[in-house]
This record gives structure tokens, sequence and C-alpha cells, in this order.
């Protein structure tokens, strides 16, 4: 038995289930196209553990997909680790030129960008409907934890002007929720992880290991542009029928079908990302309180644009001492045990940040 995001799969192991077929029976025409995925999908696939006195959990290949849609696989031309996106034109006619739009030359070189970059996208062998993204391996955007309230700040600051950067080109993301923001692993996780069970490593014979994200500062995106649009600038006021993303506490969409401005629902969503992730499940956030609150608002018209909450987030981590920042972040639940061994391990990088100048504001390379 398995677990897929809780629950339960009583499909064996050795067996692919109806999403990991699709993957396998495109195995050779993926390989073609330059992408070589896990064996798990090579059609010749033998379970190791069939072979060896390993139990299946303990094995690279008993690892099953979590989400149907997205798989990992290498590049062969240059061994990169990256994520293949299946797209079905017909259900997402817009995905594919928005992300593609954001990873063209005139954007993808600016620092204000975080939508995920877009590799190639091609079309496979008589499905003309299904198109494959090909995409950076991410992982999500609160793992691993938080260390020190100054990671927190740079992550906000980015969140913020990733979604800033998208209303100014006009495209609404209308689904900027948690499991929609990502980190690029790249420097925090120099060998990586393995995709499916990320806190191991590739070959599930230990954790994963990483940095923090202050010795390693990472850049943060978004994802999914499924239910995504892009406005005509003349277009100031767009209306919209609510359409659900992944976050169903959307105050204009619980007892109405009224058209209503896609780009305040994105402002909630990233504040109600914040409000869930931070404030909710870790202490010490109430300097983003006051600013979650009004992005939050039940009346969409009353929310700041992205441009006021950047003005007004700046304002905030100026008012931010040096102490504040480099201080730990402590989990809501934590207990006396894990602050012990988290305090003691905070405290002896934290002395050797300071000393060395380590900035208490982690950003990455521009």
């Amino acid at each position: 038995m398995v677990e897929i995001w809780g629950k339960k799969d009583d499909t064996p192991p050795e067996t692919l289930d109806p999403r990991e077929v699709w993957w396998r029976d495109r195995y050779e025409q993926l390989s073609n196209h330059g992408y070589l995925l896990r064996p798990r999908y090579s059609p010749q696939w033998v379970p190791s553990w069939k072979t060896s006195n390993t139990l299946w959990a303990n094995c690279e290949d008993g690892k099953r997909l979590r989400f149907g849609q997205v798989l990992d696989a290498t590049r062969t031309s240059d061994g990169k680790v990256v994520s293949l996106k299946r797209i079905k034109r017909g259900d997402h006619p817009y995905e594919a030129d928005i992300a593609l739009y954001f990873s063209s030359q005139a954007l993808a070189s600016q620092p204000a960008n975080h939508c995920v970059p877009v590799y190639e996208v091609f079309t496979l062998d008589g499905e003309d409907d299904t198109m494959i993204m090909v995409m950076p391996l991410l992982r999500l955007y609160n793992d691993p934890i938080f260390d020190t309230f100054g990671e927190a700040v740079e992550c906000f600051r980015q969140l913020f002007e990733g979604l800033q950067f998208m209303h100014k080109h006009r495209v609404a993301h209308r689904d900027c929720m948690n499991r929609n923001i990502m980190l690029d692993p790249t420097h925090l996780y120099p060998e990586l992880f393995h995709p499916v069970a990320t806190n191991l490593n590739k070959n599930c014979t230990g954790d994963a290991k990483h940095s923090t994200r202050t010795q390693r500062p990472p850049k943060y995106y978004f994802i999914d542009f499924g239910i995504s649009r892009r406005y005509d600038p003349s277009n100031t006021n767009p209306k919209e029928i609510p359409i659900w993303g992944g976050d169903k506490e959307v105050p204009e969409f619980q007892h109405s079908n009224k058209p209503c401005n896609p780009f305040a629902t994105d402002v909630f969503y990233i504040g109600n990302a914040i409000k869930m992730d931070f404030i909710l499940e870790r202490r010490g956030f109430e300097f983003m309180k006051p600013l979650i609150a009004s992005m939050i608002q039940a009346d969409p018209d009353e929310r700041p644009t992205m441009d006021e909450v950047v003005a007004q987030f700046d304002d905030i981590q100026r008012g931010l001492s040096q102490r504040k920042l480099r201080s730990r972040v402590v989990n809501a639940g934590e207990d006396l045990f894990e602050r012990v061994v988290r305090t003691a391990s905070h405290w002896k990088r934290r002395i050797g940040f300071v000393a060395r100048g380590v900035p208490a504001i982690p950003s990455p390379p521009s």
C-alpha cells in the first residue's frame, strides 16, 4: 500500500497506476526528444526489489507519482534534471503561451521576473492537443524550513516583486496559492533530491543534504498558469467570472458568480498564503499582520494593488532590526526537545554569519 497526498492507494508498488502508464507508453518518444525518464517508467522496467533483499519502500523506483501531469526527467544533452508537464491544450489554451511569454528573451533576464522558466514546449506524435512543457526541477517554497526572519522577509519580497511584475505585464495568475509557489533548489541542494520523496537523496539511500537559505539564498518562482489570463493594457479593470483555484477561501467567490477583477483576487491569494503558512503556523510575524489584513479584505475593491503592497512592504522591511532579522523562526507547535536542538544549531550558524558579515536578508545572485 502506498500513500499519495494523504490518500491510501492499494495498488501494488510494482504496478503502474493509469497516470504512470501514460508516461511509460511515451517513454521512447520522450527519449527521442532528449528526455530520459526514471527506470520505473521504462517499458523494460523490472522492480529493483524483485532482484534484491531491499524493501520496496526503500527503493528509488518504488516511489509513485504524486501529480500525474508532472514527471521529472534527465535531459540527455547535459544531464540536467528537469520537470515535464503534460498540458491539454483544450483544457488550458493559454498556459503555454503565457509561460513562454515570461520566458521570452525580453523578460527572462529581468530580476523581477519570478515566473518559472520554460526551456521548450513540444507536442507528441499523433497527440496535437497534448503539449509537453519542459521546466527546471523545483521544490515547494517553504521546504526546507525557514531558519531566520530575514530568510522569510526575502521570500516575501520576491513573491511580492514577482506578482507585481506579472501584473505590470497585464497577466493575472488567478491561482497563486501556496502550492503554486516554488523555489529553485540548485544551490540549496547541490546534489539535489528524489523528485517524489523530496526529503531523501536521489537514490533514496539517505537524507537529502541541504544548506540554509542564508548560506545559499534561493530564487522563488510562480508556477501553473493553467487559468491565468493576459489582458490588453487598455483594459484597466478586467472582469472575469469566478474560477476556483486551489485556495477555497476567496471571499468574492463564496456566494456569487458575479464577474470580478482577477488582479484583486491575486492579491488575496498571495496574502492568504502568507497568513496560512507564516502568521498562523509560526510565531513572531506580527509585523506582517496589518499588510496581510489589508490584502485579504472581503471587499476586493478595498485591497491594495501589488504596487501598493510592494511600497508598504519596503517600509516594513526597513523598520525591522538586525536582531529581529537574524532571529530564529519558531513553529507554532514546536516542542521543548525540538526547540533546544534547533536553537543550539541556529546560534552556532548565527554567530558565524555575523562574524563573516553575511547579510541578515540573504538575496540570490541577480
